[in-house]
């Protein structure tokens, strides 16, 4: 059914990016009074925990863009962020464009604008998403931010979020200066029958449908709240698939997709990832390579190649770490770009190999075995059965420049420590409450 079959001059079913109304309910107001109470709080340090597709994205950014404006805020997604990743996100939020050229630099410019802020009267307040994500030296980074005080108040609320219960990471001994903190843990609950209806209702208005009721029968709004477990977001994809499905209204009950949504929270999120595949276009294959790392014919990990790079190597810092003297301390970098991926040797000791010959780097294509010391690394991608030239696959020197200085990022980070803070700021740092 298209937009104007539906009485719909705009799709209110967004799947990505600002929704086209904000559609208040029950969890979502306790959720806005929580934050309201975490950001207001002389300590506030808040949990934030919704199931996928809850509506958490939505919430925290409709409730910081009604933030006074002279409150410095930042909202970053912390899944696979490093320290200069996260630091560097926080600083543009905040306002700061400068080029640093250490991750010391970037970690005291924000504590700098934090203690300043905080001594003002006006503390920033940083929301970090997928906090489960988070790299650990990322984590150890957002302790030492959380710990500062400024005339015995914490100079920085925080807001940690995520799709799953991170109490565990919250409570660990490293992360005291954050649990010592905490103010609160809120959980978000689900639509209810008749919120569903009315929020699928409220949508359909706001696109330019008149009768709501003749595209989405009460009893086919029952379903979809059955379907979805009242998940806001699997709420309007299973509309917006629904709505696909029909080239005239109304919507029937045939129509609404019953995605398994089991309690096992990985199976859940498999489900959730094949939903978002039947609203891509057939021609869109968007599946990320597969990179299986073995040892002596058995499988130790397997990892989706997800970014634009991947650092492997023995040292800890390495996207993919593996503890041997055989492999260097940065052996090797797969650099992602388009539907291509090259991997390039970092002058290892041992060198490089794929299928069993020696490089300095090349194209990978399905099923390439790429052997670094005693480990292999088997390259699945069935989109990519043929072997380019790094020029005929558009690696332009700029793409290949800009993954080794993210590499030189991790040297950095993994060389240095961070500076103290500077001395006038010291004091206040120092106070008890």
């Amino acid at each position: 059914m298209d937009l104007a079959a539906a009485g719909l001059q705009e799709q209110p079913f967004r799947t990505h990016g600002r929704p086209l109304i904000f559609v208040p309910y029950a969890s979502q107001k306790a959720a806005f009074k929580f934050l309201k109470g975490t950001h207001a709080h002389n300590h506030g340090l808040g949990l934030f925990q919704g199931a996928p597709l809850s509506g958490k994205t939505t919430i925290i950014r409709h409730f910081t863009e009604l933030l006074p404006e002279d409150c410095a805020v930042a909202v970053v997604d912390g899944a696979g962020m490093n320290t200069t990743d996260l630091m560097q996100v926080v600083l543009s939020q905040f306002g700061y464009e400068l080029q640093f050229s250490s991750v010391n630099e970037l970690i005291n410019m924000v504590k700098v604008f934090v203690m300043q802020q905080a001594a003002s009267e006006h503390a920033p307040l940083l929301v970090v998403e997928n906090t489960h994500a988070l790299n650990p030296s990322a984590l150890r980074v957002l302790c030492e931010l959380a710990g500062l005080k400024v005339n015995g108040k914490s100079a920085l609320r925080l807001v940690l979020a995520s799709d799953r219960s991170i109490s565990p990471i919250v409570h660990a001994p490293s992360m005291a200066a954050i649990s010592e903190r905490l103010t609160g843990d809120f959980h978000l609950e689900p639509l209810t029958e008749d919120e569903t209806t009315d929020y699928l209702y409220a949508k359909l208005r706001r696109g330019g449908c008149e009768d709501p009721q003749a595209v989405l029968p009460h009893v086919v709004c029952a379903e979809v709240h059955t379907a979805s477990g009242g998940w806001p977001g699997i709420v309007d994809r299973l509309v917006l698939l629904a709505l696909a499905k029909t080239d005239d209204r109304p919507v029937r009950v045939k129509h609404i997709e019953r995605p398994v949504l089991p309690d096992n929270e990985s199976k859940g999120l498999a489900a959730l990832r094949e939903l978002e595949l039947k609203l891509k276009p057939d021609d869109d294959n968007s599946t990320p390579p597969r990179i299986i790392l073995t040892y002596n014919g058995k499988t130790l990990r397997e990892m989706d190649l997800e970014g634009s790079r991947l650092l492997i190597g023995r040292s800890q810092h390495n996207d993919l770490c593996i503890d041997s003297k055989f492999i260097s301390r940065h052996h090797a970098l797969f650099i992602r770009h388009g539907k291509t991926t090259f991997v390039m040797d970092l002058n290892s000791t041992n060198g490089t190999f794929v299928n069993s010959r020696r490089i300095s780097n090349q194209v990978v294509i399905d099923n390439d075995i790429i052997s670094i010391g005693s480990h292999g690394l088997k390259f699945i991608d069935p989109n990519c059965k043929v072997r380019s030239t790094l020029e005929g696959a558009g690696f332009s020197d700029t793409i290949i420049a800009k993954s080794l200085e993210d590499m030189r990022n991790v040297l950095a980070r993994e060389n240095t420590q961070a500076l103290p803070i500077p001395s006038e700021l010291r004091k206040s740092a120092g106070d008890s409450d």
